[in-house]
C-alpha cells in the first residue's frame, strides 16, 4: 500500500498535527507499507533548503511556499503537480481549510487515488490575523467545502467538531482521536529532571507551543500570585516560540522559581520532564484534541485545563484533574495549589488519568485508521 499524508509542516516543525502523522506515518511505514509526507518547506520561523528526504523511512517531500496567507496556512499549490507524478493508493490530507486540501484532493481525483481527510478541529474561536479572518470567510464554503466533499472518508479527532463539520458536508463522519506513545506509560527510573533544571520542591508544568492560544501568559499571572506566599513551588515552560516567548519571558523576569526551557524533542526526555512534574497546566483559550493533554494522562499527573471546545469530551472535571476557565488567574491559582497540597486528591487524579489515557494508545489509533482505509480500499492492509 502507498500512503500519502498531506500536511501544513512535518519536521523539524514541531506541533500536534506533525506529531499525528509522524505517529501514523512509523506504523504504517512498520506494517509493510510506503509512506511519503508531502508538506511546505516553511517550518514557522524559516524556509527549508532540504526540499526532499526520507527521515526514519519516510519519504518527506517538501514543496516551496510562495507566501504566507495567514499566522500559519501557506500557499504550496506544487503538491499538486508532486502527486501526480506518483500513483498513491490513499491520500490523506490533514487540517480543513487549507489550500493544500483543494490541491492534493484535486489530484486524488485525477489519478484514481482513495482520499481521507482529517479535520483536527480548525472551527475554535481563535486570535486569527485579519488575512486568516479573510481567508476563512472566503474559502470555507467554496474550494474547502468542494474538497471536503471529494473525500471517500473524514475524520473528526473530537465530537465537538462533528456539528461544525456538517455544515459542510452530509458525508458520514468518523471520529478518531489522537493518541499517545506507549513510552509515556512506563515509569522512567532515576529520574534526573529536577536535578538538571536545579529544581528543589514541587513542579507545575507547561509544555506546548509558546502561542497566544495556548495561555502560557496566564499561568505566569498565577504563578507570580502563588510565589507571593509559597517558594516551594517551580514552574516550568518548555515549548517552541510562536510568538509570545519574549512576552512570557518578560512577564518572569528575576523570578528564580519561574524557569523558561527550550524545546525538548528526545521522546525519552520528553516522558522524564511529564513524569517528575507535580501537575499539568493547559490554561487555553481554544484547543481542538492537545497531544500534551493525552500524553499528561498517560504519564499519570494531574490536570489543570481550561474546559474549552474538545477537552470536556475527552476528560471530566474533578476525575482527572480541574476545569478553570480561560483567564481566570485567581481560580487557577486555588487549584493548583490544591492539587499540590491535597495529596489524596493527587493520587486519585493520577489513577484516573492511566486510566483514561489507554483508549489513546497510539497502536489502536492507527488501527482504526487502518480499518477506514481498509473499507474504502475492499483490501486488507498489512
Amino acid at each position: 500500500m502507498k500512503i500519502a499524508h498531506i500536511c501544513p509542516f512535518y519536521k523539524p516543525s514541531i506541533g500536534g498535527v506533525e506529531q499525528v502523522v509522524e505517529e501514523l506515518g512509523k506504523r504504517q511505514l512498520k506494517n509493510g507499507n510506503e509512506v511519503h509526507v508531502f508538506t511546505s518547506d516553511w517550518d514557522k520561523h524559516s524556509r527549508i533548503k532540504k526540499k526532499y528526504e526520507i527521515i526514519n523511512g519516510i519519504h518527506v517531500h517538501r514543496c516551496y511556499h510562495f507566501f504566507k496567507v495567514a499566522n500559519f496556512a501557506s500557499f504550496w499549490p506544487s503538491v499538486f503537480f508532486k502527486l501526480l507524478e506518483q500513483n498513491f493508493d490513499i491520500i490523506h490530507t490533514h487540517v480543513f481549510g487549507h489550500p493544500h486540501v483543494f490541491f492534493a484532493g484535486l489530484a486524488g481525483k485525477i489519478k484514481g487515488s482513495k482520499l481521507v481527510h482529517t479535520t483536527h478541529c480548525p472551527w475554535t474561536d481563535s486570535n486569527r490575523s485579519f488575512m486568516g479572518n479573510l481567508l476563512l470567510r472566503l474559502t470555507y464554503s467554496t474550494f474547502s467545502k468542494i474538497a471536503l466533499n471529494w473525500q471517500d472518508k473524514i475524520i473528526a479527532i473530537t465530537p465537538w467538531e462533528v456539528d461544525f463539520i456538517k455544515k459542510y458536508t452530509n458525508k458520514e463522519i468518523n471520529i478518531i482521536p489522537n493518541g499517545v506513545d506507549s513510552l509515556l506509560f512506563k515509569r522512567v527510573k532515576n529520574n534526573k529532571f529536577k536535578e538538571r533544571c536545579k529544581i528543589k520542591g514541587k513542579m507545575v508544568l507547561f509544555f506546548g507551543r509558546f502561542n497566544i492560544t495556548k495561555g502560557p501568559d496566564k499561568l505566569v499571572l498565577a504563578a507570580r500570585e502563588i510565589l507571593k506566599e509559597r517558594k516551594d513551588i517551580n514552574f516550568i515552560f518548555v515549548g517552541p516560540d510562536e510568538g509570545i516567548k519574549g512576552k512570557v519571558i518578560k512577564m518572569s523576569s528575576g523570578i528564580k522559581e519561574i524557569k523558561i526551557l527550550d524545546p525538548i524533542r528526545d521522546r525519552e526526555k520528553v516522558a522524564e520532564m511529564y513524569q517528575a512534574a507535580d501537575v499539568y497546566v493547559l490554561p487555553s483559550f481554544r484547543e481542538g484534541l492537545p497531544l500534551t493533554l493525552i500524553e499528561a494522562l498517560a504519564s499519570g499527573i494531574p490536570v489543570i485545563a481550561s474546559p474549552v471546545n474538545g477537552v470536556p469530551y475527552e476528560i471530566k472535571d474533578n476525575y482527572n484533574g480541574f476545569f478553570v476557565d480561560y483567564g481566570d488567574i485567581k481560580n487557577l491559582k486555588k487549584r493548583i495549589i490544591e492539587v499540590l497540597d491535597n495529596k489524596k486528591i493527587a493520587e486519585r487524579f493520577k489513577r484516573n488519568n492511566k486510566i483514561t489515557a489507554r483508549k489513546y494508545d497510539w497502536d489502536k489509533i492507527e488501527k482504526k485508521t487502518r480499518e477506514l482505509y481498509d473499507t474504502i480500499m475492499g483490501n486488507n492492509l498489512q
